[in-house]
C-alpha cells in the first residue's frame, strides 16, 4: 500500500501537504515503469528553479530512463520553492525511496485544497484498473 498522507495523480504524481508548503514527487509505480526495477535504467532528470510558477496539469520537468522520457506534472498550482537537487545527480534516491528522500520539488500551493486527488486507496484501484 502507497503511504496514506499524501494524494496521487493519474500520471503517477504524489503531493504531500507539509506545513505551508507541499512537497512532489512520482510513485514507485512511476519509477518501476521507468526502470524496468534496475535503477541505473533512469539516465536524467530535469527540475524547475525556484521562483518558478507552476499551474495544476502543467509539465514543471521530466526524467528519463534509458527506454522513456517521462513529463514531471504538477498536481497543484503555486510556486516552486524548493528543489531537490540531490536527485538530478543521484537518481538511484528515486529507486531507493521515492517517498521520503525522493522528493523532487516543493510547492508553495495558490491553495491548500487536494479535491480532485486520489487518496491511497483510490490509487491502488486506478492502478488495478489499468492492468486489465
Amino acid at each position: 500500500m502507497r503511504p496514506n498522507d499524501r494524494r496521487y495523480t493519474e500520471t503517477h504524481e504524489w503531493v504531500k501537504l507539509d506545513g505551508d508548503t507541499m512537497l512532489i514527487g512520482i510513485t514507485d509505480f512511476a519509477v518501476r515503469e521507468l526502470s524496468s526495477g534496475n535503477e541505473s535504467d533512469l539516465v536524467y532528470c530535469d527540475l524547475p528553479e525556484p521562483g518558478r510558477s507552476v499551474e495544476a496539469g502543467e509539465t514543471f520537468g521530466e526524467i528519463e530512463s534509458v527506454k522513456a522520457v517521462s513529463d514531471l506534472n504538477a498536481p497543484v498550482t503555486g510556486e516552486v520553492v524548493d528543489t531537490n537537487v540531490k536527485i538530478e545527480e543521484h537518481l538511484e534516491i528515486l529507486a531507493k525511496d521515492p517517498w521520503n528522500d525522493g522528493w523532487m520539488i516543493r510547492i508553495r500551493p495558490a491553495n491548500k485544497s487536494l479535491d480532485g486527488l486520489m487518496d491511497a486507496a483510490a490509487y491502488e484501484k486506478f492502478l488495478s484498473s489499468k492492468k486489465h
